[in-house]
């Protein structure tokens, strides 16, 4: 299974030789360099998620998630089947941005399946993480008809419930996927090629974010995955230096 989620990565398969040998390096750009198979020989994944001793657990996100599952401020909840409020652990480090649901989402109530959730797991699992180990959401709660962009007036009818959510998580590393989420979250119009490779930070909390391509855009321009995988060795050393 591993091996199926590198190959659909775009990113060269290593195999065990018989007899005993040592896990690969992944060399990143700057000299970062981490085993990619750390639980091999008993090892513990490198960016385990242990609970945390902080706040946003229990009433905090149920109050929130149902103010946002009943949310009539734009005019995108008369299109919805449900809204999209997001998914993962409470307690996590990693954060993950996307810009709006699309059909599969508005249908199953999370963000990120279909297609584009199965790459968006395997670009995690690439750099040791679990879906259930990190928190997924996206700056629009509601799907756009036919899947368009969404507004600028819907992102910021939208965008108290993703501040709460950031405010609640405190997670250690936002990874946002695609320009639209990159834009909402940074206040720029810079392209997505611009905003890579570049440390910012989440509004005056310092909370660094790391730009990268949107998995649906991947799925269409497959060549692009190789940078990808740049930008989540970016982020995972992004997340290495987090105090």
């Amino acid at each position: 299974m591993r091996l199926e989620y590198l190959d659909a990565m775009g990113i060269q398969a290593w195999e065990r030789r018989a007899g005993p040998v040592s896990a690969p390096e992944i060399s990143g750009r700057d000299g970062f360099e981490t085993r990619l198979y750390p639980e091999q020989e008993g090892e513990k994944p490198i960016f385990s998620n242990p609970p945390l001793n902080k706040g946003g657990r229990g009433y905090p996100w149920d109050e929130l998630q149902a103010q946002a599952m009943a949310c009539t401020a734009c005019a995108l909840h008369k299109g919805r089947t449900q809204a999209v409020f997001g998914v993962g652990s409470h307690q996590a480090q990693w954060m993950i941005v996307g810009e709006a649901p699309g059909a599969d989402e508005d249908r199953q109530g999370e963000p990120f399946v279909g297609r584009a959730g199965r790459l968006l797991n395997a670009m995690l699992f690439a750099i040791g993480l679990k879906r259930e180990e990190v928190y997924i959401a996206n700056v629009v709660k509601c799907r756009p008809p036919n899947n368009r962009d969404p507004l600028p007036e819907e992102a910021a009818a939208c965008g108290t419930y993703l501040k709460r959510q950031i405010a609640l998580l405190q997670p250690k590393v936002i990874l946002v996927v695609g320009r639209v989420a990159a834009h909402n979250l940074l206040k720029t119009d810079s392209t997505l090629g611009a905003l890579r490779g570049k440390r910012y930070s989440y509004a005056d909390t310092g909370i660094p974010v790391v730009v990268t391509y949107h998995p649906a855009y991947l799925l269409r321009s497959p060549r692009e995955k190789r940078k990808a995988w740049e930008d989540l060795q970016f982020a995972r050393r992004v997340f290495s230096e987090y105090p």
